[in-house]
């Protein structure tokens, strides 16, 4: 059943969609695709992308796999945020001790009842927190088209392990970017979707339900056939179910641009050429497109980092509930305890906060009445260099560089409103730039759609090339 055309950097270039065709029409086993997945892995361990390998488990899965799912036989790996029974879990953090998970939580199950086959665990920064994947105890995550620079985060590990061809598709999640940062840091698509429509665990019962789950992956293809396989399933029951996406939205739109940030820092001269340039794109499928200043408020990023010290103490507070009985708070990393601590200094600020947090979504909603879609950056600039987020960084130094650079891409969470990071762009330097789409809430097919014609009318290279780091 081998052929020439299913070696590794063969198989490397499929997305989850060829992949599951491939093996469909019996081109390559199973067996091929799952163990040139692991190779790739191996060959890429010193891109520090994976805490826990799962190879056996794998295997076995496979040999059990139901072939009539969706995505079935396609590799896979779950962010370290997530528990999957029998498997070690650290959370990206020393304080959790060694633990094997007894449990497997939701959206794993979910990933492998669709057919993904999980390879492992993804890296991920300490708890999710901050939006690079350099843990202190572990190797950094190296970005594949430089590996001197950051993936992002919190969804590094994933983002690395598809940009470099070792998967088509990956777990994420996302409470302030943490998809589409990496995403546009390594050149891939990164959804998030509607509130309601794959929310974190337990995120529901926060103040504000600002995080979810997803996949980064290299087409939008793959990311809307993942969705469709989870809605064959199990339909949501909050927001309407996505649907069928077609090959472009179903109407012209109305487009607001905007290349200078909430926070009023300023943006990389080249993000702010490729983000016109995406708009002009748009405007060359008909859709009307107006350059707009940002529609947003710098205080709104700075609640968000009021409330994201608030679920920092949370979550060091209520570990041992949360996580397991063994997590010690008293070793969490310096970011981390800088961020406990800035809460707990300033508790009725945070409480303001979070009560103007809770009504941000009417004011999104207002904005959204003149504009069907808003561009903008995912980025301020393009990948920065390993360290630059350092999580033993004096924490004023990590806020104040935290600030802007998630800017673009927390004010969706708060919302509760789609959005999809796109590469859509290059730097001079040959670093990936990522264009920032996204609608109302509850909109995500107009999004996806809308990103389905973007990509059969300006095709991005599909990975990043696996010579820049083999």
């Amino acid at each position: 059943m081998a052929s020439a055309s299913s070696d590794l950097a063969t198989m490397a270039a499929w997305d989850a969609v060829a992949t599951r065709e491939c093996l469909r029409k019996k081109d390559v086993s199973a067996e091929e695709v799952l163990e040139g997945a692991i190779a790739r892995a191996e060959e890429a361990r010193h891109l520090g992308a994976v805490f826990e390998r799962t190879y056996d488990r794998a295997r076995a899965n496979a040999g059990a796999r139901r072939t009539e799912a969706p995505l079935s036989g396609v590799p896979t790996f779950i962010k370290d945020l997530v528990q999957i029974r029998g498997v070690p879990t650290t959370w990206g953090s020393k304080a959790a001790g060694t633990y094997v998970s007894r449990r497997t939580d939701p959206i794993a199950a979910r990933i492998e009842e669709i057919g993904l086959v999980t390879l492992g665990k993804s890296a991920c920064p300490e708890l999710g927190l901050t939006p690079t994947t350099e843990p202190l105890g572990w190797p950094p995550c190296r970005n594949p088209w430089d590996p001197s620079r950051s993936s992002g985060g919190s969804s590094g590990g994933a983002a690395t392990l598809v940009a470099a061809g070792v998967v088509p598709i990956a777990h994420g999640s996302d409470g302030g970017g943490s998809i589409r940062i990496p995403a546009a840091c390594c050149g891939l698509v990164g959804f998030k979707p509607s509130r309601f429509r794959l929310d974190m665990k337990g995120s529901n019962l926060l103040a504000v339900n600002v995080a979810c789950e997803g996949v980064l992956t290299r087409t939008v293809r793959d990311t809307v056939a993942f969705y469709a396989a989870l809605e064959s399933r199990r339909a949501p029951r909050k927001v309407a179910p996505i649907g069928k996406v077609a090959d472009k939205p179903s109407r012209l739109l109305r487009m607001g641009v905007f290349v200078d940030a909430p926070t009023g820092t300023p943006v990389n001269p080249e993000v702010r050429g490729v983000v016109l340039e995406a708009a002009r794109s748009c405007e060359a499928l008909g859709h009307g497109v107006e350059e707009i200043q940002c529609p947003f408020e710098s205080s709104v990023i700075d609640d968000f980092l009021r409330y994201w010290g608030m679920l920092a103490w949370l979550q060091v507070r209520i570990g041992r509930l949360g996580m397991h009985w063994g997590f010690d708070g008293s070793k969490v990393e310096p970011w981390t305890r800088g961020l406990v601590e800035f809460f707990a200094r300033k508790k009725l600020p945070a409480l303001a906060a979070t009560l103007r947090l809770r009504r941000f979504s009417r004011t999104f909603a207002q904005v959204m009445t003149r504009y069907d879609v808003l561009i903008s950056p995912a980025l301020p600039d393009p990948a920065q260099l390993l360290g630059y987020l350092a999580t033993d960084l004096p924490f004023e130094t990590h806020f104040e560089r935290v600030r802007p650079f998630a800017a673009f891409t927390s004010v969706y969470n708060v919302s509760g409103a789609p959005a999809i990071a796109l590469p859509l762009g290059r730097s001079r330097a040959g670093l990936p730039i990522g264009v920032q789409l996204a609608t109302a809430h509850g909109q995500d097919r107009v999004l996806l759609e809308l990103a389905t014609s973007i990509e059969a009318a300006k095709p991005w290279e599909a990975m990043a090339p696996r010579q820049r780091w083999l």
